[in-house]
């Protein structure tokens, strides 16, 4: 049976972690999934996590019976700087201590490096996870990296190859349907990709967006042309051009029972409703 998480990132600015489990617990969520946010893990710094901390965390999850069942930190382990990578090893190791001690069994993440160096990069991925998988082992967790945009590896196909390289049971593709324009380099049917994954597929983030490739490459407008940057969004379901009755009816056929995780960024003004819509339409696709 799938977990519906909720990423609290709309919240993070007023909330702390405690109060977004409660948060999680007011809009009907059993699950969390922690995005970087200053004060605990945050893109590419050493996590800014004491002892205190986790206990009010502990104690939220107890009061509210919401479990955080997945972290997403963005550290840059594939970056071709050989100090920078070591530091972000460093910050890898502290933050599996952390999911140990909070009992999180998953680590979403992302392959980060250099979209500019992609041959140092994958090295560079691939020296880090050999340090680090005694660490993941240890501790029993479970590890799905996806392509974002501006990765070393910004392709669904290439993503899931670079996964099976690991060859480790634990370690497996997660899918972000907000990146699905750039996974498929505009691509409008996602079952292909959602295919190539296969049996690697062990997560997915549940976002909508609008195809950036569409109408010659108008439907956004990027000064001056030709800059090095990506642009996508994170929007609600229906306010994007992800074709969801495909996608949710194929990923039932494959018979996906793993984590979907509801990651809608920069609508504030609405997050509540946008969350339990979201909640309540996935309850729908993947009843219990």
């Amino acid at each position: 049976m799938v977990k519906i998480l909720l990423d609290p990132s709309m919240y993070h600015p007023q909330l702390t972690v405690a109060e977004e489990l409660r948060k999680a617990a007011d809009l009907g969520y059993q699950y969390l999934e922690l995005s970087p946010r200053a004060d605990f893990h945050e893109w590419h710094h050493y996590p800014k996590v004491d002892d205190a901390e986790i206990a009010r965390v502990k104690s939220a999850m107890k009061e509210t019976g919401v479990q955080i069942w997945s972290f997403n930190p963005v550290f840059n382990w594939a970056s071709p700087n050989e100090m920078e990578r070591q530091h972000q090893v460093r910050n890898w190791k502290r933050l599996l201590e952390i999911a140990e001690e909070l009992e999180v069994p998953l680590i979403a993440t992302e392959f980060s490096g250099d979209p500019n160096q992609p041959v140092i990069s994958e090295g560079q991925f691939y020296r880090s996870m050999e340090e680090l998988v005694p660490f993941f082992e240890k501790r029993g967790l479970q590890c799905s990296v996806e392509a974002h945009p501006y990765d070393f590896v910004e392709t669904n196909d290439r993503a899931v190859q670079v996964v099976r390289g690991v060859n480790k049971p634990w370690f497996t593709y997660q899918f972000c349907f907000a990146h699905m324009f750039h996974l498929g380099g505009g691509a409008t049917d996602v079952r292909p990709m959602l295919d190539y994954a296969g049996d690697k597929l062990g997560h997915v983030h549940v976002a909508d967006v609008f195809n950036h490739r569409a109408n010659v490459g108008n439907r956004y407008i990027v000064n001056p042309p030709g800059v090095d940057a990506r642009i996508h969004q994170h929007n609600e379901i229906g306010n994007g051009e992800v074709p969801w009755d495909d996608a949710f009816g194929h990923l039932r056929d494959m018979g996906y029972d793993d984590a979907l995780s509801v990651c809608v960024f920069g609508w504030e003004e609405d997050a509540d409703a946008i969350h339990v819509r979201m909640r309540e339409r996935l309850e729908a696709e993947f009843p219990g």
